[in-house]
């Protein structure tokens, strides 16, 4: 059997195959960082209600004033 070659559609899809797969890399890798960047920031607290027993507890007066 001879090697068919490429068709032009299969190139065009690959490039935009290529740009969709560099944004959604793109993506990830920003929410990484925003998530890495929080976490480390010294002013993180778990919320009370999530709290096993690790890390400074939070708590928040649900009540408001009458």
């Amino acid at each position: 059997m001879a090697i068919k070659a490429e068709h032009e559609m299969h190139t065009r899809r690959r490039g935009l195959n290529l740009g969709v797969g560099l944004m959604l890399g793109g993506f990830v890798v920003l929410v990484m960082a925003l998530t890495f960047v929080k976490i480390t920031s010294s002013d993180f607290r778990i919320p009370a209600s999530q709290a096993t027993g690790v890390g400074e507890q939070v708590t928040t007066s649900g009540g408001g004033s009458d």
